[in-house]
């Protein structure tokens, strides 16, 4: 995964949770907006990543060929959402942020940071031992 795959990761990832932060702001808590940005944040990262479009498969160079969600994909999304939303409801607090946009924002950018960590981790251990991704 280049750099540009991470980069357009977490910034997906910082605009789907604002947005939901946007949608949500006014009806539901500060922790549940957090997780509800986070979980919505690492769905569309994770999704984006496997689109075949002619634009975005310049984009994501390394796009999976098999099609299928797997179980650890869905445990890391569910992980890096937790994670995400709990920092960021705590960094909201510490600086005294309220405003559900900003919450969103950060939950989206720490969950789609690590589920851009995770997707790195998925990425070198599901090659079996001795086979290399061929240079695009």
């Amino acid at each position: 995964m280049t750099f540009v795959n991470l980069s357009i990761a977490v910034i997906l990832g910082t605009v789907i949770g604002a947005f939901a932060g946007f949608l949500l702001g006014g009806f539901i808590g500060e922790p549940y907006l957090a997780f509800i940005a986070a979980l919505l944040a690492t769905i569309f990262v994770g999704n984006a990543r496997n689109i075949r479009s002619p634009q975005l498969a310049v984009i994501f160079s390394a796009i999976d060929v098999s099609g299928g969600i797997r179980l650890r994909a869905i445990i890391c999304s569910a992980v890096a959402a937790l994670v995400g939303s709990v920092v960021a409801v705590q960094v909201a607090r510490v600086s005294e942020l309220t405003w559900p946009v900003m919450i969103g924002a950060l939950a989206g950018l720490f969950a789609g940071i690590l589920m851009a960590m995770f997707m790195i981790f998925y990425d070198t251990t599901s090659r079996p031992t001795g086979q290399s991704r061929p240079n695009p």
